[in-house]
């Protein structure tokens, strides 16, 4: 064994004389296939299953198999089926752990993901626990008298069978033998009439397992696509989870299809597959922050249109198979005046696009299908052009029964579309999106053509709200170059040294533990151990002999808002840089700090050119880590125009009170008072802010103001009460503002 193996070898807590003839070789497969960390949680994981006592076996099969395992269906499984093995042994079915090991690498070859080995664990969990210990209605301790013989036959089951089938086969065979054990073992060993009767009833569908390697070629060869395929079962999502989707972990598909409408299971599986890869191909993303639901949905159905469109002109049979896939909606059976009908427009105009002799008479349904044709005839629609036809049908059919909650579904799921979250670019996260794309976003150019954010504005003469006064438009900051924001914090690495030991002490120390209870998730052994002394002296015994745990963290969501007006590219009398530089300088510091404490932050600039246009810049959101992409926003950072503040902290607080935290801050870095060039009463603007501030406070978001200008105290405690800070030498900005941040956070 060599000096690498054996390094790796003292990690692993297990003494079996066995292990160190095979180590060696499982470790070689180990490194050529998973990552450092991922090495760290494999022998973590052997260790944890030889602590089981279950002999040698149950180990070695986890040295072998895992890496090939973990390799192919993500790290992750390295870990749950460590705590599966782990969870296994503390009940009564500690016994089946070593076939459960033995069959788990073709069950994983079959399922082909890892949220469907966690979906077919969740079977066996369920299964063990309704059928261990409850036999004739007594509670036993018992092991569950199918397990062994379900796991013996699992190979066969999960090769005949989709998850969901598997998982009825299974449901039927505790519902109506649960508490027989000889009867149970006979069914889940195959051996009744029962259950092969229910196996040839769940056995139907075209499995994606059985199919795989012809729709890998089918998408090379058709579509030039090499894209992961990764199944899923339905039968356990919701039902908004259950269409198909692309992302960068690869094209998700169901793990079965039924023949449909005359169209067999495997060309539903290539239709699937055509319309993704066409939107691949031909489909680009749109920023969707201020487009209503309605319109997003009548986009998504143009945008489908168009990509079939294109993938029929390439390959002309499709066009059969979307046409029998495609639900035909009946034109009248929508009521408008009980419910919304947007929907069911929606699905009319697709299948009119679809089929020319649709036979609809509805007239903004044949409009709108002779447009699109129109327009795709020319040669080179575009998405846009796709929105805009979808603006234009929606402000044209609106009904005031579109904003019904009761909506029409009868045949408007178009069942081979996926979701198209890969259409949608969300500059933030907000209360209605589900998708929020936090690595793939493109930042490449400043976003244009996004519609405003309307925001009152008051008015402190009459003290009324001068209703939709201002309008916020909203970019994704243009890039720079990321090294120059490296090079600031090697620059202030001795700043960022002593700021590291004190966000040490900041971080959380996740659990904490409560002792002396009742109830509990562990058995606290002190205690325990002195009740039982109580008891066998004669005492009365504490009952307190359990613990828990609780979390024992930080939640605190942090917005970072930078004033960007013109006045920060100054250089301050006596200093060497502008305002805007330190800025940077600062803000990167103080990004660093948070970013280590795990705290969810967003950084985001404002700046005005009079109420009809606030620039609203993101330059972090919630969701990005800090990278190079936000370096290179906050690199990029440059300075113009004035300060309408109150607009800016509205629009702001917008994303920060749909954090999830018990606590939300607001950070507002400025070197002057609220100003702007079409406001001649120093006072309107200091007044909005003043109450943009209060409204905050009511919605329990807490707001708190660095100033940089000398002159500040004549306004900013108006504004902002006591929660300030003054920074009257500039130049100490990089080294006050981390520290204003943690004195308020610690």
């Amino acid at each position: 064994m060599d000096e690498v193996t054996a390094r790796y070898r003292e990690k692993l807590s297990c003494n079996f004389k066995q292990l160190d003839d095979a180590f060696a070789a499982c470790m070689q497969d180990a490194l050529a296939l998973l990552s450092e960390e991922a090495i760290d949680n494999y022998l973590e994981g052997a260790s944890l299953v030889c602590k089981i006592g279950r002999g040698f076996d149950p180990v070695l099969t986890y040295l072998e198999e895992m890496p090939t395992i973990a390799y192919k269906l993500g790290e992750g499984t390295l870990t749950r089926v460590s705590q599966t093995v782990w969870k296994m042994s503390r009940t009564p079915n500690g016994r089946a752990i070593p076939v459960f090991m033995q069959v788990l690498p073709e069950v994983c070859r079959r399922l082909d993901s890892e949220e469907l080995v966690g979906n077919y664990i969740d079977i066996l969990f369920d299964m063990m626990e309704r059928t261990t210990g409850s036999i004739h209605g007594f509670h036993t301790t018992i092991p569950s008298p199918g397990l062994p013989k379900l796991l013996e036959q699992m190979p066969y089951l999960i090769n005949q069978l989709a998850l969901g089938g598997l998982k009825n086969w299974i449901e039927y065979g505790i519902r109506n033998y649960g508490k027989h054990p000889q009867r149970q073992e006979e069914y889940f060993g195959l051996q009744s009439a029962d259950a092969k009767a229910m196996l040839q009833h769940e056995r139907h569908g075209t499995l994606f397992t059985h199919n795989e390697r012809k729709l890998n070629l089918y998408l090379q060869a058709c579509w030039k696509e090499n894209e992961l395929l990764v199944p899923y079962s339905i039968d356990f999502r919701d039902m908004r989870a259950q269409q198909p989707y692309f992302d960068e972990h690869g094209i998700r598909i169901p793990d079965v299809f039924d023949d449909l409408n005359g169209v067999r299971g495997i060309d539903r599986y290539r239709a699937v597959l055509a319309h993704m890869a066409a939107h691949r191909r031909w489909s680009e993303k749109v920023v969707v922050d201020n487009f209503s639901p309605q319109q997003r949905i009548a986009i998504e159905r143009f945008e489908d249109s168009r990509v079939e469109w294109l993938a029929m002109q390439e390959y002309p049979g499709l066009r059969r198979i979307f046409m029998a896939l495609h639900p035909v909606p009946d034109e009248g059976e929508c009521d408008v005046t009980k419910e919304s009908c947007l929907r069911h427009r929606l699905a009319m105009l697709s299948y009119a696009i679809l089929n020319p002799e649709h036979g609809y008479q509805h007239p903004q349904v044949v409009e709108f299908s002779r447009r699109f044709h129109e327009k795709m005839a020319e040669g080179n629609a575009t998405m846009q052009d796709m929105v805009n036809l979808a603006l234009l049908f929606v402000a044209k059919t609106r009904l005031q029964s579109d904003q019904l909650p009761s909506v029409y579904f009868n045949k408007t799921a178009i069942p081979y579309r996926d979701d198209n979250r890969h259409l949608w670019q969300y500059i933030e996260e907000s209360d209605d999106e589900e998708f929020f794309d936090e690595h793939k976003t493109s930042h490449s150019q400043e976003v244009e053509g996004l519609p405003p954010r309307h925001y009152p504005e008051w008015d402190y003469n009459s003290q009324t709200y001068r209703p939709d006064w201002t309008s916020v438009y909203e970019s994704l900051h243009p890039p720079g170059n990321p090294a120059v924001i490296d090079s600031l914090l090697q620059k202030h690495a001795a700043l960022a040294k002593r700021l590291k030991q004190i966000v040490d002490l900041l971080k959380p120390q996740n659990y904490t533990r409560v002792r002396y209870q009742e109830e509990g998730s562990e058995l606290d052994l002190d205690v325990a151990i002195r009740s039982l002394i109580d008891f066998k002296g004669g005492a009365n015994p504490d009952p307190r002999i359990n613990m828990s745990h609780k979390h024992d963290g930080r939640n605190i969501a942090v917005m970072l808002l930078l004033d960007l007006s013109a006045s920060i590219s100054e250089v301050p009398e006596g200093a060497t840089q502008s305002i805007l530089e330190l800025s940077q300088e600062a803000v990167s510091l103080l990004a660093w700090a948070i970013e280590a404490l795990g705290d969810p932050f967003a950084i985001a600039g404002f700046a005005s050119n009079t109420r009809h246009e606030v620039r609203y810049q993101h330059i972090k959101g919630f969701k990005e880590s800090w990278g190079d992409s936000v370096k290179s926003r906050l690199a990029a950072m440059d300075a113009g125009y004035s300060t309408r503040m109150g607009a800016a902290v509205r629009h702001a607080a917008h994303y920060l009170e749909n954090q999830q935290a018990d606590k939300k801050l607001m950070l507002i870095l400025t070197d002057g008072e609220p100003s702007d060039i079409d406001v001649d009463d120093p006072q309107l603007l200091t007044q909005d802010t003043r109450q943009a501030v209060k409204e905050l406070d009511q919605k329990g978001i807490y707001t708190y103001c660095i100033s940089l200008d000398p002159r500040a105290d004549e306004y900013v405690r108006d504004i902002f009460g006591k929660r300030f800070t003054v920074i009257d030498n500039v130049q100490r900005l990089p080294e006050r503002l981390p520290q204003v941040f943690m004195a308020l956070t610690g």
